[in-house]
């Protein structure tokens, strides 16, 4: 079992910048590829970034492409999205995923999320 906990959420002008961090209790999370996921007000939750193992591939939702930025520090467990020119509708609470395959079935994990407000 793993646990995630997010944290760097809070209000931000619009402009401005912001870092999240995904912490996990497992010392596997480095075989884990790790996603930021948001929900924002009145939407379901939408995928917003993606990293795998060991940091060298990463993907990101059209809407933060050039904006947020991905990475991870598998010997603190740890991985941050860099937010950048945040704007209202980037307003959500941002969760954290952990998934990877083995043989016996998914490992699927999730954080309790950390609420990002930005202000126009």
């Amino acid at each position: 079992q793993m646990q995630l906990v997010e944290s760097g959420g809070g209000l931000v002008q619009a402009g401005g910048s912001v870092r999240l961090s995904c912490t996990a209790s497992s010392g596997a999370f480095s075989r884990y590829r790790i996603g930021w996921y948001r929900q924002r007000p009145g939407n379901e939750r939408e995928f917003v970034a993606t990293i795998n193992w060991n940091g060298a591939l990463s993907h990101y939702a059209d809407s933060v492409e050039g904006r947020f930025t991905i990475s991870r520090d598998n010997a603190k467990n740890t991985v941050y999205l860099q937010m950048n020119i945040l704007k209202p509708e980037d307003t959500a609470v941002y969760y954290c995923n952990a998934k990877r395959q083995t043989p016996w079935g998914t490992r699927d994990y999730w954080g309790q999320g950390t609420q990002v407000t930005v202000s126009s």
